[in-house]
């Protein structure tokens, strides 16, 4: 099967390295390279590729935002993300933006063509590792639900920050939230460090506080016997 290809990588040096190895791939024909999400997405209407290898952290407009473009835009043009980051805030909001394929930057040469005949054929394109985790999400153990969170939130919290803020005054530790909410504990810990500066918590403690006070949490009954 042969392949038209736009290549997305903010760093010149990796971006030429891919065209150059995809050139060396049978069956794929490098139509452009873009060094951000908005160049991706002028590419894709000006060639109209079959696929886009895209990276995710990008200026300007990230490879997320592009991916979403793209496939609204250019339905019949294909993403496949080629990145660095492998955790499942990366992974899962690219494929809900419409990325059939994933791959880390440490894929080989034949890994990559299998990605692109995958999702040319209308199928996953998605790398060993990256289908283990998939698997792992959907297998692992169901986490309760937290209260419904208010429309509006205080202080400017985010929605993930909120949820993380009532994991944390229902007791979990990073690693439990981390698995919780299938990411990252570096991304939880990036998480806290944003509401506790938002609500002027220092401690988790205050920030239990300060959960219970703005009613994003219930604090547990106490039983008397």
């Amino acid at each position: 099967m042969s392949a038209r290809v736009v290549v997305a990588d903010d760093q010149a040096i990796v971006r030429e390295g891919i065209v150059m190895l995809l050139g060396l791939l049978p069956g794929i024909e490098v139509v452009g390279a873009a060094k951000d999400g908005d160049e991706a997405v002028a590419l894709v209407a000006e060639k109209a590729p079959d696929v886009v290898l895209m990276d995710l952290r990008m200026p300007r407009c990230d490879g997320v935002e592009a991916t979403r473009r793209i496939r609204k835009e250019h339905p019949r043009t294909q993403v496949v993300v080629l990145t660095t980051f492998a955790d499942d805030d990366s992974l899962f909001t690219a494929l809900q933006a419409g990325a059939r394929g994933y791959l880390t930057k440490d894929a080989r040469g034949e890994e990559i063509v299998q990605a692109i005949d995958a999702v040319m054929s209308g199928e996953a394109g998605l790398s060993p590792k990256v289908q283990r985790r998939l698997l792992e999400r959907v297998t692992s153990e169901a986490v309760p639900a937290p209260c419904a969170l208010p429309s509006e939130l205080p202080d400017g919290l985010t929605p993930r920050e909120a949820e993380v803020l009532v994991l944390i005054a229902d007791g979990l530790s990073n690693r439990e939230i981390a698995r919780a909410l299938h990411v990252s504990a570096a991304t939880v810990k990036t998480h806290i460090n944003n509401l506790f500066a938002k609500t002027g918590a220092r401690d988790r403690t205050q920030a239990v506080r300060y959960a219970y006070g703005r009613g994003l949490a219930r604090p547990p009954r106490t039983s008397f016997t």
